[in-house]
């Protein structure tokens, strides 16, 4: 699903316009982006856990030369799933 597709899900079950259903989703996920900057957890109970971690400096290997590289370190997202959704999606 993409946001187009989100977007006119969330219309269909408000009963918003298509215009405010965007800008809800726009504010949810900017919101979730400023937070997760900051370093805060997002927890959406039933859904799930966002939570920025930091990955290390490392080597890495190049698949097509087989030589080493170098990797930076960076931060990146993780999510944990709920336990609601973990078990919707092994039913």
């Amino acid at each position: 699903m993409r946001k187009p597709e989100m977007v006119a899900a969330i219309a269909a079950k408000t009963k918003l316009p298509k215009d405010q259903a965007a800008k809800v989703l726009n504010v949810l996920l900017e919101e979730m982006t400023k937070a997760l900057a900051a370093k805060e957890t997002v927890t959406l109970v039933g859904f799930g856990t966002f939570e920025q971690r930091h990955r290390g400096a490392r080597v890495g290997q190049n698949p097509q030369t087989k030589k080493p590289v170098k990797i930076r370190a960076s931060n990146t997202v993780a999510f944990k799933p709920g336990k609601q959704f973990r078990e919707l999606l092994n039913s």
